[in-house]
């Protein structure tokens, strides 16, 4: 088991911005950390150090942070890297999915060529707050015949308990808050 103990000191990295993006909202913003070069590939190398060796296929990165994780954590894994994208993104079929947000409603689109039956892919997003965004995530993986082999984050808002709503895939977050 790949320790995250070591990656605390990154939360120093991480800026926190009041109200944003609504009033009583705190945002836990990586630009920070990703502009640090050390903190960027400790972040990257703990991702991949936990994957190596579980035969993944492929990276499914999340518009928009998972963007910035899931091609360098793909490399790193000799994986391919899909782009689940918000509407009206892609240039190809698409299979979509709706969901709620805590302040609205969104959905997500993937290519429908993008994962093909039994592949292992990850998934990977910046916060796991309450599950809803990975939950649609999941289902399109599953509507193209995906094998699920993790669910990856930078950061756990343990507080708002979203990884009881992913019980049944391996969770693997690196930096978790508790408030």
């Amino acid at each position: 088991m790949i320790s995250t103990t070591n990656c605390e000191p990154l939360k120093e990295l991480i800026r926190t911005v009041p109200d944003f993006p609504k009033p009583g909202i705190l945002f836990y913003d990586i630009t920070t950390l990703l502009k640090d070069k050390n903190g960027f590939a400790q972040l990257i190398d703990t991702f991949a150090a936990y994957y190596i060796g579980k035969e993944i296929d492929l990276v499914l990165g999340i518009e928009a942070r998972g963007f910035i994780f899931g091609p360098a954590l793909a490399y790193r894994l000799n994986a391919g890297f899909v782009p689940v994208r918000k509407p009206k993104k892609l240039p190809a079929p698409v299979a979509r999915v709706n969901y709620d947000l805590e302040y609205g409603t969104d959905a997500l689109e993937i290519h429908l060529d993008a994962i093909q039956p039994g592949q292992r892919v990850i998934l990977v997003d910046d916060l796991l707050a309450t599950g809803g965004t990975m939950q649609a995530t999941i289902q399109l993986v599953r509507q193209l015949g995906g094998e699920i082999a993790g669910l990856a984050f930078a950061i756990e808002l343990d507080f708002l308990k979203g990884r009881s709503k992913l019980q049944e895939y391996d969770v693997f977050s690196l930096l978790h808050y508790d408030e």
